[in-house]
């Protein structure tokens, strides 16, 4: 087996063990449909307990937030190495268009930059009967295929280095 291999292996396991100790997020039934070095892609199933409007079936937007805040830390969590803590520390959505009723939905998220104290990230949330349908549609450039909200996020990095001084901080 290769190194890449390995490493995505040990990634997609890192994410869904973070998942799994989430209980809102095994009560909503979210999944990690996959993960490699740059991008994670989680599923929230399309569910009554998702719903915001029993009569059109359309998806209440704080599962669309819960989906995205959860999508971008369990990617903090899974490219930092180590198994350090980040609790969001701003997210900023627009919500593009009302999710059709009866299609999971997918976030799309992306680490897209880390310094000392803060992790930035991106994350869009597309619909559709497939993770694959959901990462090509991420990967087309310019498209906006079935998008339905995009996030920027930021964690505040306090895992691992908690209690340690940095250079050029003062007591």
């Amino acid at each position: 087996m290769s190194n890449m291999q390995e490493k995505h292996i040990a990634n997609t396991e890192k994410a869904a063990r973070f998942l799994s100790v989430l209980p809102h997020c095994k009560l909503l039934g979210m999944t990690i449909e996959f993960v490699d070095d740059q991008i994670l892609v989680m599923r929230l199933p399309y569910s009554p307990i998702i719903v915001g409007n029993p009569l059109t079936g359309t998806v209440h937007g704080g599962s669309l937030t819960t989906l995205m805040d959860t999508a971008c830390g369990t990617g903090v969590f899974t490219f930092l190495p180590g198994h350090e803590l980040c609790p969001t520390l701003d997210l900023r959505v627009d919500y593009m268009k009302a999710a059709t009723p009866g299609l999971d939905l997918f976030a799309v998220a992306k680490v897209t930059r880390i310094s000392s104290s803060v992790v930035f990230t991106r994350c869009d949330v597309i619909q559709g009967k497939t993770y694959a349908e959901a990462v090509a549609n991420a990967e087309s450039e310019g498209s906006t295929g079935d998008l339905v909200a995009t996030c920027a996020a930021a964690f505040m990095r306090i895992g691992q280095a908690m209690g340690t001084a940095k250079s050029g901080d003062t007591k």
